[in-house]
Formats: C-alpha cells, sequence, structure tokens
C-alpha cells in the first residue's frame, strides 16, 4: 500500500462569468425632448454563497442629461439603482468559501428611449466570480526523491503564454 500525504490549500475551485443585459425605467419630473448623455458611476458590488450558485448584489448611479421645454432648458437626473444577479459556478460551495467577485465589463449604457416621462436606458455588464475554498492534495510519499524530474525549468516558464494558464 502506498504512503500518501495530503496537502491542505487554499485553491480556485470554480470561476464562471456572465454578461448582462438589463433595461431599467426611470420617471423624470420635467417631459424630456432629448437625451443629451447618459452614464453610470460608483458600480459596488458583494457576491454571497448560495449553495450551488452566487447570488451578486450590487447599485450603480445613474445619470440622465437631457433637454425639455422644447429643447429650451436642460437637467439632470441622478439615481442610484440597485439589482441582483444570479450566477450559477456548477459547484456545490461550502460555507467557509470565499467569493471573490469582479466586474469584467463595467456597466454601460447601450440604448436610452424616451416614452413620455419615462426613460427606458438598457445597461451591459459583465461579471465574473471566483469561488476560493481548501483544496487537498494527495502526494505519494513512497517515491525516492531522485525519481523526482524537473519538468520546467525557471527559462520555460518565463516562456509560457498567460493565455494557456487560462
Amino acid at each position: 500500500m502506498s504512503n500518501y500525504k495530503e496537502i491542505i490549500t487554499k485553491a480556485v475551485k470554480s470561476k464562471c462569468k456572465k454578461r448582462f443585459t438589463n433595461n431599467f425605467t426611470v420617471t423624470i419630473d420635467d417631459e424630456p425632448n432629448t437625451i443629451l448623455g447618459c452614464w453610470i458611476i460608483n458600480h459596488q458590488f458583494r457576491g454571497i454563497n448560495n449553495g450551488d450558485n452566487v447570488t451578486v448584489n450590487g447599485s450603480f448611479d445613474i445619470n440622465i442629461w437631457y433637454s425639455y421645454g422644447h429643447n429650451k432648458k436642460t437637467g439632470v437626473y441622478a439615481s442610484t439603482i440597485s439589482y441582483t444577479n444570479l450566477m450559477n459556478c456548477n459547484l456545490d460551495m461550502n460555507q467557509n468559501d470565499e467569493i471573490v467577485v469582479k466586474a469584467l465589463k463595467q456597466p454601460t449604457v447601450s440604448n436610452v428611449k424616451i416614452e413620455g416621462n419615462n426613460v427606458i436606458v438598457d445597461i451591459e455588464k459583465e461579471l465574473g466570480v471566483e469561488v476560493i475554498g481548501e483544496q487537498i492534495v494527495k502526494i505519494d510519499a513512497s517515491l525516492d526523491p531522485d525519481d523526482y524530474v524537473e519538468l520546467l525549468d525557471d527559462e520555460e516558464i518565463e516562456n509560457v503564454e498567460a493565455e494557456y494558464l487560462d
């Protein structure tokens, strides 16, 4: 029977990413004639472990610059919008796993439409999630250290393309 040793380490257990397109309707007091600009700032988010899914709760500020009164006046509408997105990481997570959420593509406005006092804004974003937890690596301790073979030298490691490792 082989003699195994176990190394317990933290490792990335699962990765997932997802692109979201959501539309939000905001009501402006003045009836806008033209949208002059629309931008998103202050994007904040946090991932919550839901067993086999990650729930991302976040928010951002939306600013809409518009003209009204037959294009004779301008105004800016500002509001904070909250969102919840569900991401499936195809992994049975435990409560000790760490959830790391990254914005791979910050929220951006892809389309704006005026309907009376309502402005409908389409917003795109891409989120990535890494689940980090304990992993066990088994090592055959019965091997003679002379049996180990150096697979890569330092020069070969430096020449490995980063995209290959992903």
